[in-house]
């Protein structure tokens, strides 16, 4: 009986329970995307680390850095919106695809650039390039995820922003070094995001019932929850004209101004703030900035699982996303206010540590395009938050360099991210986070 062929066979019971047990696609669509939003941010922030390198050769001053850092942001955010429209009238697995490759093209020909000129273009052509991935984020959130599951999703996916941001400090300050070229750090990166771009267009699908890995108890988990939550709130059709005079989305857009204001500035002006107020060099500083961004990634992970756990528990939408958006943003502004009145470069370091381990709690923004907007609308929603998002993103490298230009210091730089944090509590407590039911 040993060698029976019928001895390794499952038992009926066994490949019943095998096939009623859901599959997690839905879960690696999201890790996925966590991939991709954390490389969009190593692109990004690549610029910010290698800056001392490249204001040295192209004989940069303060207001022009801030003039380069800031030009990924105008194309950025312009492209929020349309992207956001393309991603509601069309496939969102094929603008993922096209646009990963794209931003790696741009980030590559950055590495040839010879002088400021080229480089702004090329971060102009990144940031055109990167705008559709976080509106698909918010797109997908609607059809793969659970009520209950948004969350995490969300924060999964803006989980990019400081996982990228932390492991880019790393990655191209170990490749700077390394090769003792900023350039050959910067095509190696862009070449490295077209090989992920291929492979996630591969994978995502734009609907669970799309996917061949998707098994059918896993399909009815999604639809079921979701169709539940539509049929207790009316099913009603998402109207946008209707949606862009809520409070709750003029709030969502306002609060996510703030939240960006605080973390575009310290992403764009952190580093050269170690290394220049602190006398950090680009290897300390590459460490520094890894383990802070780590921090936030960190928090934003675990802000989520809160969320979610919560609401599973029956904590009501409103109480779980006002205390927690309250909370952390009040525990960041203090630890930056702190910041501006502390020499220590080790407790400015922890300091600025625990505030993006908080303030990242506030990446669960993503999940509310779906939640005001339901499917049909969530792309455009998710793409004119992410365009007032970024819009900040435009002024504020530019405002934070003429502050350090003209005061010689960064101490009205940091207490203006402290104002932005307390925005982010006010504008975050106005916002209704009850489940819409639109379709």
């Amino acid at each position: 009986m040993k060698n029976s062929p019928y001895a390794a066979a499952p038992s009926p019971a066994l490949a019943s329970a095998d096939s009623a047990r859901p599959t997690n696609v839905r879960w690696r669509i999201f890790l996925i995307l966590l991939l991709l939003a954390a490389i969009n941010y190593i692109d990004r922030a690549s610029l910010s680390v290698a800056l001392p390198l490249i204001s040295a050769e192209f004989e940069l001053t303060p207001a022009l850095e801030g003039l380069i850092l800031s030009a990924f942001f105008w194309s950025y955010a312009l492209m929020q919106i349309p992207s956001g429209m393309l991603l509601d009238r069309f496939q969102v697995r094929n603008i993922v695809g096209v646009a990963t490759v794209g931003w790696g093209a741009f980030q590559a020909l950055g590495g040839f650039a010879h002088n400021w000129i080229t480089l702004l273009v090329t971060r102009i052509g990144l940031g055109v390039a990167e705008s559709p991935i976080m509106p698909a984020g918010a797109k997908l959130n609607g059809s793969w995820l659970t009520p209950n599951e948004r969350g995490r999703g969300a924060t999964l996916v803006d989980g990019g922003a400081p996982l990228g941001t932390a492991f880019g400090a790393i990655i191209i300050a170990g490749l700077i070094t390394w090769f003792d070229s900023w350039r050959i750090a910067f095509i190696i990166a862009g070449v490295g995001t077209v090989v992920v771009g291929i492979w996630a267009w591969w994978y995502i699908r734009n609907h669970p019932s799309e996917h061949p890995l998707v098994n059918k108890a896993e399909l009815d988990y999604i639809t079921q929850a979701n169709d539940a939550a539509s049929q207790s709130n009316g099913n009603r059709k998402a109207v946008l004209k209707e949606l862009l005079k809520s409070r709750s989305v003029l709030c969502m857009f306002a609060g996510y101004a703030c939240y960006n204001s605080v973390f575009y500035g310290l992403l764009t002006w952190m580093p050269s703030y170690l290394h220049q107020a602190h006398n950090l060099d680009i290897k300390a500083m590459g460490g520094a900035t890894f383990l802070i961004f780590m921090c936030g990634f960190v928090g934003e992970l675990v802000g989520g699982w809160i969320a979610d756990k919560w609401r599973t528990n029956g904590g009501q939408p409103n109480t779980v996303m006002r205390s927690m958006f309250a909370g952390s943003a009040a525990v960041s502004a203090l630890c930056i206010l702190l910041v501006a009145y502390t020499a220590d470069a080790a407790l400015v370091i922890g300091l600025l540590c625990v505030a993006l381990f908080f303030i990242r709690w506030c990446g669960m923004y993503w999940c509310l395009p779906a939640i005001l907007g339901g499917k049909s609308k969530a792309g455009v929603l998710g793409g004119s938050m992410n365009f007032c998002g970024n819009m900040v993103g435009v002024i504020v490298p530019i405002l934070i360099g003429l502050i350090v230009q003209f005061t010689g210091s960064y101490f009205l730089a940091l207490i203006f991210f402290v104002v932005m944090a307390f925005g982010l509590m006010l504008f975050s407590g106005l916002i209704d986070y009850r489940e819409r039911g639109l379709a």
